[in-house]
């Protein structure tokens, strides 16, 4: 939604401007308050939804895919592969997408690319962005083109 305020606020505004009209500017600097207002709140409560690590464990032990992620990740930095590995196989088990993009990840940094191709190509087949770019032609999965989607 913000997002798209902010596009309708820069239309407005190089309406404005071209037309030389001070409705439409006073227009698009009101939006223009209201999508950075919106981006800000988002953030904020994005930033705040696991304030410690005890929340997020918390969570996580609730069934809260993205806290199993953000633990995983931790984990990962810490270079405890195993601990990672089992928050993310729990989060893949709940239909997490991005679990299974970055299981494919931590698969790649152990093992290399060849054996973290299951993980990726589950998570193209349910609609990664990154994930399916793997998998075109002449891409790090698919180099001659055989191993399509």
């Amino acid at each position: 939604m913000s997002y798209l305020l902010l596009l309708v606020a820069a239309v407005l505004s190089v309406l404005g401007w071209l037309s030389d009209s001070e409705a439409l500017t006073t227009a698009g600097w009101v939006i223009w308050g209201a999508g950075i207002l919106l981006l800000l709140l988002r953030w904020r409560r994005n930033r705040r939804r696991f304030p410690t690590l005890e929340a997020a464990e918390a969570a996580a032990n609730a069934g809260n895919t993205r806290a199993m992620r953000a633990l995983a990740l931790r984990q990962k930095l810490l270079d405890d592969f195993t601990e990672a590995e089992r928050l993310l196989r729990a989060a893949v088990e709940l239909g997490d997408v991005e679990a299974m993009w970055e299981m494919g990840r931590l698969v790649e940094q152990r093992d290399g690319l060849e054996a973290s191709e299951p993980w990726f190509r589950m998570a193209a087949e349910r609609g990664h962005f990154f994930a399916k770019r793997f998998f075109r032609p002449g891409h790090a999965l698919n180099m001659d083109g055989s191993n399509p989607l």
